[in-house]
């Protein structure tokens, strides 16, 4: 071969190459646009504060800027749930939840499915060889002979990415891959937010069997000097069944409140991916760190930090590629093969003489008829992406509601909860003023039933309040989409 004819077929080969690359950069389908989404200024439920701000600097871009935290979400849950027994409960739930380790198995489910359709659109290279012998014996004037025939091929297909069929593919199944891991994301977030809830119910269980305990131990010794009474005949048999009412009814909360705590115990246990078991305490309920006001941040933010909005987005991305793929079903399919190799009858001479063997072969098919199929199927991604966009736009609707609804819970359970105290602090009083009374021979005994009656309740009640509005700040950082940066 001349440097002239390997000059003209290196040319040949550049105008094909370039000529093929041309071919493979279509790709038909919309490309994708995030929807437009009317985000509040700032969310129904936050502070005077906040809100007085916005109103004062116009936008709520200004509310950011005065303020010293964006947001509650932009803390590490180490910071926003600082008892030492719950981080390191938290930290067994990242390490062992079942929810958790399947989320990242589907990661990997989707990484795979990734690479699968990702090689369609390279080309498929394979190698084979084969060698056959024969051997016949003499019949007749017919001598035997015996032959051997190698051969050893190359074979390529390529279907060529015309009008990015397998780039629309890739890209929905890369949208899909996101979607996988914004949705362990989401499960992370749910995760810590479940563990402490459930761990600060459970510190209510605590508090309340400590109330109950303590007044059954009260109320006992008021019982006995009651019955000492009765027997001198200074109270009458009425006095000490109502005491022994009394007694009861903190003594029938005690059994309750251990069923409560143990089956809470198994529930946190499950979370963190034991069986159930005994769960270790840190600080008392009203010992948990909390401020009183959290900031909340943009709600435009919110887009961009709840797990399950993005993981909607994705999910809406790989919708709309599939759309591309859809598309490209109505135009032809190229697709090109070769193959080259060696034939020899004689082993010896496999690679030398005239045994090589090379094929270069093109296709094209174009789709005529198919009863409306292609047609349909494309119908059916459109409306897929119709649902996907919905879904979206509900989900973020979604977010905003559950921010709101946080917000104003976790101030009005404050607001309860001061209330609450209120309210004890006066059942106490009055308790103490009522057993003074009795003392005194100023008032019956019902007195002293019904004001102690009404301390326990209370004191009760004040616990669920304290652990309420531990649980409505929970509440409001997942809401807000904190939790899953690690």
């Amino acid at each position: 071969m001349t440097s002239q004819t390997f000059s003209n077929h290196s040319g040949i080969a550049l105008v094909l190459c370039s000529t093929l690359l041309w071919l493979t950069g279509c790709t038909v389908g919309p490309n994708y646009k995030r929807p437009v989404v009317a985000a509040p200024e700032i969310y129904r439920g936050a502070s005077d504060q906040q809100a007085g701000n916005a109103a004062q600097n116009g936008t709520a871009q200004n509310v950011q800027k005065n303020d010293k935290s964006a947001s509650l979400s932009d803390q590490k849950w180490w910071e926003v749930f600082q008892d030492q027994e719950l981080q390191e409960l938290i930290r067994t739930a990242l390490r062992q939840n079942y929810d958790l380790r399947i989320a990242a198995s589907r990661i990997l489910e989707a990484q795979a499915q990734l690479g699968i359709t990702r090689a369609d659109q390279y080309p498929s290279v394979a190698v084979g060889g084969s060698m056959v012998n024969q051997q016949s014996a003499a019949t007749g004037p017919i001598p035997s002979f015996q032959q051997t025939t190698g051969q050893l091929n190359v074979s390529a297909a390529w279907q060529l990415d015309f009008w990015g069929r397998f780039r629309r593919a890739t890209e929905a199944a890369r949208a899909n891959l996101l979607a996988s891991e914004w949705a362990r994301r989401q499960v992370v977030t749910t995760l810590i937010a479940n563990v402490a809830a459930a761990y600060f119910q459970l510190r209510e269980f605590d508090l309340e069997l400590e109330i109950s305990r303590r007044t059954v131990g009260s109320r006992t010794g008021s019982l006995q000097l009651t019955k000492t009474l009765q027997e001198h005949g200074v109270n009458s048999m009425l006095d000490v069944r109502q005491a022994e009412q009394l007694v009861y009814t903190a003594s029938e909360q005690v059994p309750d409140l251990e069923r409560r705590i143990a089956q809470q115990e198994n529930a946190l246990s499950i979370l963190l991916g034991n069986n159930p078991g005994d769960i270790p305490r840190g600080l008392k309920l009203t010992e948990q760190p909390h401020a009183p006001e959290v900031p909340a941040g943009l709600p435009s933010a919110l887009l961009e930090r709840r797990p399950d909005v993005r993981q909607a987005e994705q999910q809406l991305i790989a919708a709309n590629a599939e759309i591309g793929v859809a598309r490209s079903a109505f135009f032809p399919q190229i697709s090109l093969t070769g193959s080259a190799g060696y034939q020899s009858s004689a082993l010896n001479s496999l690679f030398t003489g005239p045994s090589g063997f090379w094929s270069m072969a093109g296709a094209l098919a174009q789709p005529i008829f198919q009863g409306g199929r292609i047609r349909s199927n494309l119908r059916l991604t459109q409306a897929q992406e119709e649902e996907a966009v919905l879904f979206y736009q509900k989900t973020i609707q979604g977010a905003f509601r559950d921010v709101s609804d946080a917000l104003i819970g976790y101030r009005k359970d404050r607001e309860f909860r001061e209330q609450q105290e209120l309210l004890t602090q006066a059942a106490q009083d009055a308790a103490r003023l009522s057993e003074i009374r009795y003392r005194a021979g100023e008032s019956s005994y019902i007195e002293v039933l019904t004001n102690e009656t009404n301390y326990f309740t209370a004191e009760l009640g004040l616990a669920q309040a304290q652990g309420n509005e531990l649980i409505a700040l929970v509440q409001l950082y997942q809401a807000l989409g904190g939790g899953w940066e690690q």
